[in-house]
């Protein structure tokens, strides 16, 4: 399974699945408009420079009085992202207002620490490391690495690339988004998290692109 792929359904599952509820609801008729629209704005945030591995955000799509509605949904690790994603959707053609409903998550030492250590606890695993965009690689590893990111919190200089797997922690609370392959990662993701020092609670929100794989392998 290439990560292109895996990218391409990351707006299937946590994006459409918001956009055509907001379609169906409103009854709205152009849905190749609104599906033009959901490219577009999914486009412009995973692009956004400030986002990484350590936000999740979702839209949905609303006709409004001057134009579409987009309520924009999830966690940002820094402020400035939260304001970025309004911003950039702001901007587009057919969109008359943004409602913008992504929560900045608090910032402190201990979450920085933690989004280090799960990172490295879930994109370092040998099953997982396809899913690392530098091929499994430690983004963070020696010494050195591992010093700049605790200096400069994590957040504010995450691993470069785009990562299927998004990693959420909030007051020690980790939630993991996206969409990865198969049944047996979502497992090996979720116990990798959980078995991090520190963390309280590990929310399992992965979506399997392939269920039927391992189900096979069961069989």
């Amino acid at each position: 399974m290439r990560i292109s792929g895996i990218k391409r359904a990351i707006v299937l599952s946590a994006v459409s699945a918001l956009v055509l509820a907001g379609v169906a609801q409103a009854q709205q008729p152009n849905q190749e408009n609104v599906a033009r629209l959901a490219r577009q704005i999914q486009k412009k945030i995973l692009t956004l420079s400030n986002y990484g591995v350590f936000d999740y955000i979702t839209f949905g799509i609303k006709p409004g009085e001057n134009g579409y509605v987009v309520i924009l949904r999830g966690y940002a690790s820094r402020p400035s992202l939260k304001k970025s994603a309004e911003r950039v959707a702001s901007k587009l053609e057919q969109v008359g207002a943004v409602e913008n409903e992504i929560e900045a998550l608090p910032t402190s030492r201990m979450d920085e620490d933690l989004r280090m250590a799960v990172y490295a606890k879930v994109y370092y695993h040998p099953s997982l490391s396809r899913y690392n965009p530098n091929r499994g690689t430690p983004v963070y590893g020696g010494a050195y690495g591992f010093r700049r990111a605790a200096q400069l919190g994590i957040s504010n200089d995450p691993p470069q690339g785009y990562h299927p797997i998004s990693i959420i922690v909030k007051n020690g609370n980790v939630t993991l988004e996206g969409v990865i392959d198969t049944d047996a990662d979502k497992q090996i993701a979720g116990m990798q998290a959980n078995s991090t020092a520190g963390v309280f609670s590990v929310t399992n929100n992965l979506h399997v692109l392939n269920p039927s794989k391992s189900k096979k392998k069961k069989g």
